[in-house]
């Protein structure tokens, strides 16, 4: 595979592991939002422990995948 290619396909990894990020982050987010109104909770407990859990999860999935795009 030329440099070139190698290169592109890449970044078209990086790219496509930081949607994958922003998009775990936003479901965390929007089920913990649901889940607040649907138990009529007023301080967002399940949004924050949602988002945060969601972020743990994303960041586990960019180490794990970095980890394969560096070997």
């Amino acid at each position: 595979m030329s440099k070139g290619k190698k290169q592109a396909k890449y970044w078209l990894s990086l790219t496509g592991i930081a949607v994958q990020m922003g998009v775990i982050i936003y479901l965390g987010a929007r089920l913990g939002q649901w889940l607040d109104m649907k138990y009529l909770n007023d301080k967002n407990t399940y949004t924050i422990i949602l988002t945060l859990f969601a972020v743990a999860i994303s960041m586990y999935l960019v180490i794990q995948q970095t980890k394969k795009l560096n070997s």
